[in-house]
């Protein structure tokens, strides 16, 4: 968006971003601010989506995955990690991806929050009919045993 675009326009913009990563659970989150700071909830619209989530350089599925990441590493995210979980389905990521990432994340973030991410990612699982998920593929090591 150029600097010369209104409010409301990228506002608009970033509505529309959100709409289609998100979906109703970031319509949700907006609804939850409308009456405690209906500004954090333009901002995120306007800034978060429509300036930093419609930038180039990554495609949606990797902006969900530095997202997941970071919201792991965080800790104390659940809330945000289930929009988000939400947001990586909906941008093409599988449910395997997700927990494959969460996984990874336990690496550098510690085996708590990992799991409290996971447990946010099954949350929204089962509400969208996911579970149970497949098998794991045996390591490569113990399939050639």
């Amino acid at each position: 968006m150029s600097e010369s675009t209104t409010r409301e326009e990228r506002f608009g913009h970033g509505l529309e971003v959100l709409n289609n990563v998100d979906g109703e659970a970031g319509q949700r989150v907006l609804d939850a601010l409308a009456d405690v700071s209906p500004e954090l909830g333009h901002q995120i619209v306007s800034w978060a989506f429509g300036e930093i989530y419609d930038r180039p350089g990554l495609a949606p599925r990797d902006r969900q995955l530095v997202t997941l990441g970071m919201l792991t590493a965080l800790g104390g995210c659940e809330a945000q990690l289930d929009v988000h979980v939400g947001a990586a389905l909906n941008v093409g990521l599988t449910p395997e991806q997700i927990v494959e990432a969460l996984l990874h994340s336990a690496v550098y973030c510690g085996i708590p929050k990992a799991l409290n991410a996971t447990f946010a990612a099954k949350k929204v699982f089962a509400e969208r009919g996911l579970l149970p998920l497949g098998e794991p593929s045996a390591p490569a090591a113990a399939a050639s045993a």
